[in-house]
């Protein structure tokens, strides 16, 4: 029988048995599971939920800071510079002396023109005399009627004299006063331009002396667009249809630093026409400058609210793209998943969008673009609270 089964093995093909035991091995291989060696992580995201919000849309308007009044300080005489009697950048008050000019040449044209005061006052006399004898010689036939209207008019040019003579004493007073310059307002006065010992009220020299400027209120002159002058316009005009007085407008300064200056002013006068070179229209806007802070010239900033948008969406900026055109915000679904939505802006707020339209209130949307992130991508939405603005700048400012 062991004989019988030896034979048999001899006989069974070996490259069979290698086939069967390969065979064997793969199964054993394949019915195992191989364990991953990594676990995929669902990506985080920060996300807002869309609310409506109102919010009021500004322009802003570049302009510079000058004073209520800016009054200007002339030589109106030729002369010397005798005397300067204030502090640079100090307050001065109206009628101050403020600059004494060499008032020598002025005083000795004044006793000459009165000294030809007295000399017409003297001929006007004489021929006032001669006239009174000779009119009653006259009505006696006496003398000439040709020597009466040489008379009379001896007297008319005498009387012209003297009042020739008078406008030249006052016209040498008015000189001599020109030479004590006084301020012309209350107000901060600025650097003098020109030095005692100098000569000045003659080009090259100088003319103007100082400014003297009202500073509280101050004021700041910018120019609008003409298309914003028309919106501001007829708002005003459909108010005051609509029966209520339309109200000044409330504007804010923000000064070169970026501080807000803590009054708030209005529109306190405009140009009469738009300027055609550049389509422009000048407006000067006063502001109450209790701690007069602020001086003339200074760069300003002018807000104004131009409307309030009421129930409007708004997103951050980071949160959009634009591609080929398109602007696109990241929501997260119900689900979880990444959904782009094409979307339009109405308002640049700064750092925030109003979007017209493409989104609603409730949805979510990430707080700022994931590029990594394609559509029906799954994350997991952290909430998050971004500072929204509270102000909008109109697209013409």
């Amino acid at each position: 029988m062991s004989h019988i089964h030896n034979n048999h093995l001899k006989e069974f093909p070996f490259s069979l048995i290698f086939v069967l035991l390969l065979s064997l091995l793969t199964l054993s291989s394949c019915g195992e599971k191989q364990a991953p060696t990594t676990i995929e992580q669902v990506p985080e995201v920060a996300v807002v939920t869309i609310e409506a919000r109102d919010i009021p849309l500004q322009i802003e308007f570049i302009g510079q800071t000058k004073g209520a009044v800016d009054a200007e300080v002339r030589a109106r005489v030729e002369g010397i510079l005798q005397g300067i009697h204030f502090e640079e950048g100090k307050d001065v008050t109206e009628g101050q002396l403020l600059y004494t000019i060499d008032p020598a040449p002025f005083q000795a044209k004044l006793s000459e023109a009165q000294a030809k005061l007295i000399e017409a006052e003297t001929r006007l006399v004489k021929a006032e005399a001669d006239l009174g004898r000779i009119r009653p010689l006259a009505q006696m036939n006496a003398v000439s009627k040709r020597d009466l209207d040489t008379a009379i008019a001896m007297q008319g040019v005498a009387k012209s004299a003297v009042d020739v003579a008078k406008a030249g004493v006052d016209i040498a007073q008015i000189d001599l006063s020109y030479t004590k310059i006084q301020a012309p307002i209350t107000g901060i006065i600025g650097l003098t331009k020109a030095r005692v010992g100098e000569f000045v009220g003659k080009p090259p020299n100088a003319v103007l002396l100082n400014t003297v400027s009202k500073i509280d209120p101050i004021h700041v002159r910018f120019s609008v667009t003409e298309q914003d002058y028309l919106y501001f316009a007829r708002a005003r005009q459909q108010r005051e249809k609509e029966g209520g007085q339309a109200p000044d407008r409330q504007i804010e300064l923000i000064l070169a630093d970026n501080s807000r200056h803590p009054e708030t002013g209005m529109v306190s006068s405009a140009d009469s026409q738009i300027d055609p070179t550049t389509g422009s229209l000048a407006i000067e806007a006063s502001f109450p400058n209790p701690g007069k802070v602020i001086r003339p010239g200074q760069y300003a900033k002018i807000k104004a609210q131009k409307e309030l948008l009421k129930g409007v969406i708004v997103v951050p900026k980071k949160a959009l793209r634009e591609l080929q055109g398109l602007k696109q915000l990241q929501l997260v679904t119900t689900d979880d998943k990444i959904e782009f939505r094409t979307v339009t802006v109405k308002a640049d707020l700064g750092d925030q969008l109003v979007i017209d339209q493409g989104v609603a209130v409730g949805d979510r949307v990430v707080l700022e673009l994931q590029q990594r992130l394609k559509s029906g991508s799954l994350v997991r939405p952290i909430s998050a609270v971004p500072a929204l603005a509270v102000e909008a700048k109109s697209g013409n400012s």
